[in-house]
C-alpha cells in the first residue's frame, strides 16, 4: 500500500496547520515549530479575522523537559504580523536565512 502524502497550506515554504483558534507553523520533523493562538477576532469588511495573536516557539523533541519546551513568546496584533515574526524566528533558529 502506497503511503498517502497529506498536503498542507504553506506560508513562506513551511506548513501551516490550523485546529480551531490554534495554528502550528513549521514542519514537525524540524527541531522547532511555532504555535500561534488567536486570542480574539475582529470584523473587517464583513469578515471575521484574527485580532490579537499569541506566539510560542516550541521544541518538537519528545524527550525535552516541560520547562524547556517553549523557547520564545510574543504577542502581535493581526495574523500577518504574527506569521512574519514566526517565520523570522524559524529562519534564525533553524539557520535558514533567506534573501
Amino acid at each position: 500500500m502506497a503511503e498517502e502524502k497529506q498536503e498542507f497550506m504553506t506560508y513562506k515554504g513551511r506548513p501551516l496547520v490550523r485546529s480551531k483558534k490554534i495554528l502550528y507553523y513549521g514542519d514537525m520533523r524540524d527541531p522547532y515549530v511555532v504555535m500561534l493562538q488567536i486570542a480574539n477576532t475582529v470584523e473587517s469588511a464583513g469578515t471575521e479575522v484574527a485580532g490579537h495573536v499569541v506566539l510560542q516557539m516550541m521544541s518538537t523533541d519528545p524527550n525535552a523537559a516541560p520547562t524547556e519546551l517553549v523557547l520564545k513568546r510574543a504577542e502581535r496584533d493581526g495574523l500577518y504580523a504574527a506569521l512574519d515574526l514566526a517565520s523570522a524566528w524559524l529562519d534564525r533558529q533553524l539557520g535558514e536565512v533567506k534573501d
